[in-house]
């Protein structure tokens, strides 16, 4: 059996993501930067930069690709942003639909949290591709899983995205903002072959190297 493959690029994931869109068996899995990882912007023009970016990454699937996003809500000034109405709205944008909109516990329900809310999003859209009733999965994960850093997705969440990514026919999986690579080791480690783009180096030298 051949081994899969792990590219890690050390660059920006949206000059990436430009270069046009990618082979009608890749997908995208992506958690995009908070806005305190984009302080220059302000909230506004962070926010019209994240709808902006979703749109791009589903415009760089195949219309029946799928994209997959993992976002964790974020109180400011006494109110939340509600990342998942900007991933949504970044999917109209670009002609795309959800197919599922999962929740995924950060710490024990019943939990009160500050700052963050108890849960995350994980949220698939396509163009084209139906989800068929026979193929649904879990709509609440009850926990993340063990994370590599603050900003990673958990080794739950990971595991249960690519096994749903691998049953669309996808055989690459595409992180452009991979952190140190919990999405890149999770594919890899059910067969699939992956390509991750880290903005910072001593992140993508660890994504190169992360085991799931």
């Amino acid at each position: 059996m051949r081994e899969p493959t792990r590219v890690v690029h050390h660059g920006d994931g949206l000059a990436f993501l430009a270069r046009g869109r990618l082979p009608d068996d890749h997908a995208i899995v992506t958690s995009l930067p908070d806005h305190s990882e984009l302080p220059e912007l302000g909230i506004a023009a962070w926010r019209q930069w994240f709808i902006d970016t979703v749109a791009l990454v589903c415009r760089s699937v195949a219309d029946d690709a799928v994209a997959v996003f993992y976002q964790t809500d974020v109180k400011y000034d006494g109110r939340w942003i509600d990342k998942s109405h900007l991933v949504m709205s970044g999917a109209d944008t670009a002609g795309s639909y959800p197919l599922w909109h999962k929740i995924a516990c950060r710490v024990p329900p019943g939990t009160i949290t500050f700052g963050r809310p108890a849960y995350a999003h994980m949220i698939c859209v396509s163009r084209t591709r139906r989800l068929a009733p026979g193929a649904s999965t879990p709509d609440v994960l009850p926990a993340l899983g063990t994370m590599s850093w603050s900003r990673a997705m958990g080794t739950a969440v990971c595991e249960a995205i690519v096994r749903f990514v691998a049953s669309t026919g996808a055989h690459t999986i595409v992180d452009p903002f991979c952190g140190m690579g919990s999405v890149l080791a999770a594919a890899n480690a059910q067969g699939l072959d992956a390509i991750g783009v880290e903005l910072s180096r001593r992140r993508a030298s660890k994504a190169r190297k992360h085991v799931a």
